[in-house]
């Protein structure tokens, strides 16, 4: 049955949320007019079937050399951009926020990306459907730091999710972390360090100060940088 651009926001936004993985509000803003639409008639043939990932890579054209996870696209500036930089990659990008998704929906149509897939909802879903060391990268960017001690158990980098990852990531695979809040960088180190999974390899400061090549700031980091927030850019290896 054909989906109507009125019953795309909130079916999404509605969407059952499953505990411990990756949380934050569903919808903000209600959706315009043309975003609707362009939901109703893109995204299910960019979205992510969980029950046929026995083989990822048959979501995107033959030929694909390798397979990217981005957890928590946002607007999907960063994924959008990668996936035109690397068109011999299929990258998934995984966000609950349905305005984030429609922004990415967007850019794809913009950018004409043939190598973009999604999946509008928990990244642990996703990652339990993947099969194993099937990721040539992962990465988590500027993810939220839930501050308060009681939040923190909501963080995605956790333990399990580490695992989740690590089982799905190719050994040596980069897994890779950006954030300007100090403590949840520190939170996360704590959690790879003594994780048998992931081995990190910076040797010196420069090594997590400076952004990666090719690396494109967004409004969100400059504000963070004007504010006297430096991030902090994280690569651990899948061991």
């Amino acid at each position: 049955m054909a989906t109507s651009p009125d019953t795309v926001e909130p079916a999404l936004a509605e969407g059952r949320h499953r505990a411990g993985v990756l949380h934050g509000r569903r919808a903000g803003r209600p959706l315009r007019k043309d975003q609707r639409a362009r939901m109703a008639r893109d995204l299910p043939a960019l979205a992510v079937d969980l029950g046929t990932l026995a083989d990822p890579a048959a979501l995107f054209a033959p030929g694909i050399a390798g397979l990217r996870l981005e957890v928590g696209f946002g607007g999907g500036e960063h994924l959008a951009y990668e996936a035109g930089r690397f068109p011999e990659l299929g990258f998934i990008g995984c966000e609950p926020f349905l305005n984030g998704v429609a922004k990415l929906v967007e850019r794809v149509e913009a950018l004409e990306l043939d190598n973009v897939r999604l999946h509008a909802g928990d990244a642990g879903e996703l990652l339990d459907a993947l099969p194993a060391a099937c990721l040539a990268g992962a990465d988590v960017f500027y993810p939220d730091p839930w501050p308060k001690r009681r939040q923190r158990k909501r963080r995605f980098l956790s333990d399990a999710n580490l695992g989740r990852l690590a089982r799905a990531l190719k050994p040596g695979a980069p897994l890779r972390f950006a954030t300007d809040i100090d403590d949840y960088a520190g939170w996360v180190l704590a959690r790879v360090l003594r994780s048998a999974d992931f081995a990190w390899d910076a040797r010196e400061a420069g090594d997590w100060r400076a952004p990666w090549d090719g690396w494109p700031s967004t409004r969100y980091e400059a504000k963070a940088i004007r504010e006297g927030r430096p991030p902090a850019y994280l690569t651990f290896r899948r061991r």
